[in-house]
């Protein structure tokens, strides 16, 4: 299969009832056939045009990958304050529902596409808030204010994922988390699909006040089979996964963001169980700047 890809943008997907129309990029390689698709959710502000480090290897590494621009979007202009803001969060999810259920749509709209994916061997992943709400279609569920699990939004075409960065549980949010971001309470206890964790060691996060450590939650609370991938030095945007010198970016390493798109990658591979190869090489390595367990 060649490593060159392509890039199909806007492709607008059915989305009753929302504010703006959907729409989403497609990548994938010029050429292969019997692609394995992976949606992906963005991080708040972010859209279907970033991303592109991760993207870009993922799809030289054989997957369609599926962005959807969410209504948080910068380009979107809805603020903190603004009252459409608090179910933002439910739109997210309903977004990439709306991919999946229009996955065969979408695919016809990228060239040939449709006759070279592999719709049985399906992953979604998300980084920072598009991990919370990728989480959601691999099981996991949302606490309401009396602490009582919310709707299941699992998606049955999804067998499994990579939350990067994720949210752990909302019992120790600062005060600006708690007010702006209260749907920062999952529960990761029905979170059943394989799923990669991948956490940096100093994601030091403004949203929790307990460190780091926050950020492994979605790995240690949920049920096997799981897996952590620790990167020591890493922070929210673990070495520059939205794009190259973008202002978010704290850890600027493209060697970190490469470790982090190989793992998602290779890790996808084996649990799509497609080639556990590079996942079972990467399981017997390490340089002692990245850790990898799993349960």
């Amino acid at each position: 299969m060649s490593s060159q890809i392509v890039a199909i943008k806007p492709i607008t997907v059915p989305a009753p009832g929302r504010d703006l129309d959907l729409q989403v990029k497609v990548t994938a390689p010029v050429s292969g056939r019997n692609l394995p698709v992976l949606v992906f959710s963005h991080g708040n502000a972010w859209s279907m045009d970033g991303y592109e480090p991760l993207v870009d290897r993922w799809a030289a590494a054989g997957f369609i990958v599926v962005q959807p621009t969410h209504l948080d979007s910068r380009r979107n202009g809805i603020a903190w304050e603004d009252p459409r803001f608090g179910t933002i969060w439910r739109v997210r999810i309903s977004d990439l529902h709306a991919v999946l259920d229009g996955l065969g749509g979408i695919l016809a709209q990228a060239g040939d596409l449709e006759h070279r994916a592999d719709r049985d061997r399906v992953a979604v992943a998300g980084h920072s808030w598009g991990a919370q709400t990728a989480g959601t279609l691999l099981g996991a569920r949302v606490f309401d204010a009396d602490g009582k699990p919310g709707e299941d939004f699992s998606h049955p075409a999804v067998r499994a994922g990579a939350l990067i960065a994720v949210a752990g549980t909302g019992d120790t949010l600062t005060p600006f988390a708690a007010e702006h971001l209260p749907f920062i309470r999952p529960d990761y206890s029905t979170m059943t699909a394989p799923a990669l964790v991948v956490a940096g060691g100093k994601d030091d996060s403004p949203l929790s006040t307990r460190g780091p450590d926050w950020l492994t939650d979605a790995y240690h609370l949920a049920p096997a089979p799981k897996s952590l991938l620790t990167i020591a030095d890493g922070e929210h945007t673990l070495g520059g996964i939205a794009g190259e010198a973008v202002a978010e970016t704290t850890d600027e390493d493209p060697a970190r963001v490469a470790l982090v798109a190989d793992a998602v990658a290779a890790y996808l591979r084996a649990a799509l169980k497609l080639d556990a190869t590079d996942w079972t090489a990467l399981t017997a390595s390490g340089d002692g700047t990245w850790s990898l367990i799993g349960k």
